[in-house]
């Protein structure tokens, strides 16, 4: 592959652009190429960069394309609105009939409002956890990602010589600029633990307002619940008056019409979904009981946002959900099945290879890991894998023609095909061969 066109749209682009780009996700080079790449297309399962290099697309923009890239059924719905107008200052049928269907298919959503980012939406999650119940700490979980934004960016990736003993963690800040202050009122846990979570609450459930958790840690090796897990936390948190909140921005509507909720049974007090929503428009939803997310206008808890329910995302939602509603789901049976032969054939592939490689997750949306075989249950043991070795794995495998996430997740779209699936098995026993001998 050659990448001079990006290198020469990068050099550009770092005359303006803080590092050459605009998300700290996006630093570094990937596969073969020095630089961060640009793209000019894409096109249903597959993605086109500057320099005409194509690659089968697992990455799909870090998990909204779930219908592909350039959806015509999507696009064709934003384009008849367009005329419309794009902002009022006021609301639209459209908005009311968006948030009509979240309700009917979400478990805990008796009432949302719209955002434009999960980022955003989190924070006025945890502004109501704190104006329901009086109280000022969040707790949160090693390895699980809510933003970057200083109150909630702890602990995400945290050194394993600064979290202290499981049975004692600490906070870590993620940021040079983050508001020390901001560890204060964030109680920190490794996740999967539940004997652990039900002793502090017993000790400290009286000083805190919400427990958030991604009820799939999509963002750290895409790690499921331990059995009992989610039913035990949402015991313990009704016992204690705290609020839960799943951060469903990558597992609502990518895991299923209503969400991890749904797929396990375990319904929070609140959720926030991004992401898949609107395949690939910005677009977020704060969904909640009706006594909490009510006290947004009984009691004036502020919640704003310019962009707010825009009539193209909307639009662009209100196709994705018709979409992935269509023929009783068939959108969700075919990217598991597809997934989870491409999770056996990568894991034939390592075997073959000697390669001792876990893969965790579900079909739509999983992590392969090089680690011995065994579920890896919190941050603390993910981070102990060998992640040079992941690193150089992936980077060979976009050589070869394959892209997923530069943290290893790997997403499935309805525009995937089984062809997709076996040229990506090609393209990983390649990868692998090449990975094996060096």
């Amino acid at each position: 592959m050659k990448f001079e066109r990006s290198q020469q749209l990068f050099e550009y682009g770092a005359r303006y652009l803080s590092g050459g780009v605009s998300s700290n996700f996006r630093y570094g080079g990937y596969g073969e190429s020095p630089v961060p790449l640009y793209y000019t297309k894409g096109e249903g399962s597959r993605i086109t960069d500057a320099d005409g290099n194509v690659y089968i697309d697992y990455a799909l923009g870090n998990g909204p394309i779930i219908l592909g890239h350039a959806p015509k059924s999507v696009l064709d719905q934003v384009v008849s609105t367009l005329s419309m107008g794009q902002l009022f200052a006021g609301q639209t049928e459209l908005e009311a009939n968006l948030a009509k269907k979240i309700c009917d298919l979400v478990p805990c959503a008796e009432r949302i409002r719209f955002a434009s980012s999960g980022t955003e939406t989190i924070q006025a999650a945890v502004r109501l956890a704190r104006a329901y119940t009086g109280r000022a700490k969040i707790m949160k979980f090693e390895g699980h990602y809510h933003g970057w934004t200083d109150n909630i960016f702890v602990s995400v990736n945290p050194p394993l010589d600064q979290v202290g003993e499981e049975s004692n963690p600490i906070s870590v800040s993620q940021t040079p600029g983050q508001s020390s202050r901001a560890l204060e009122d964030v109680v920190t846990l490794p996740w999967n633990n539940l004997d652990l979570f039900a002793e502090v609450m017993r000790n400290r459930g009286h000083e805190i307002a919400a427990v958030v958790m991604e009820p799939i840690n999509c963002n750290t090796g895409a790690m499921l619940p331990l059995p009992g897990y989610l039913e035990g936390v949402r015991q313990i948190t009704s016992d204690c008056g705290t609020v839960l909140i799943f951060d469903e921005v990558i597992t609502g509507f990518r895991v299923g019409l209503a969400g991890a909720q749904g797929l396990f049974g375990v319904t929070p007090d609140m959720a926030i979904f991004a992401k898949a929503l609107a395949a690939g428009f910005p677009l977020a939803v704060l969904a909640g009981k009706k006594s909490i997310m009510d006290l947004l206008h009984t009691a004036s808890v502020m919640h704003g946002g310019t962009y707010n329910a825009n009539v193209v995302a909307v639009a662009a939602g209100l196709a994705t959900i018709g979409e992935l509603e269509a023929n009783q789901g068939r959108a969700y049976q075919h990217m598991t099945s597809l997934g989870e032969h491409l999770m056996e054939g990568l894991r034939m592939i390592a075997s073959d290879f000697r390669q001792t490689m876990t893969i965790q997750g579900l079909g739509t949306v999983f992590h392969p890991l090089f680690a011995a075989t065994g579920t890896i249950r919190n941050y603390r043991e993910f981070a102990g894998i060998d992640h040079a070795r992941k690193n150089r794995f992936y980077a060979r495998l976009q050589s070869a023609g394959t892209r997923v996430t530069a943290r290893g997740t790997w997403f499935l779209s309805t525009a995937h095909s089984n062809d997709d699936v076996e040229q990506t098995l090609e393209h990983a026993r390649h990868a692998m061969r090449i990975f094996s001998n060096e």
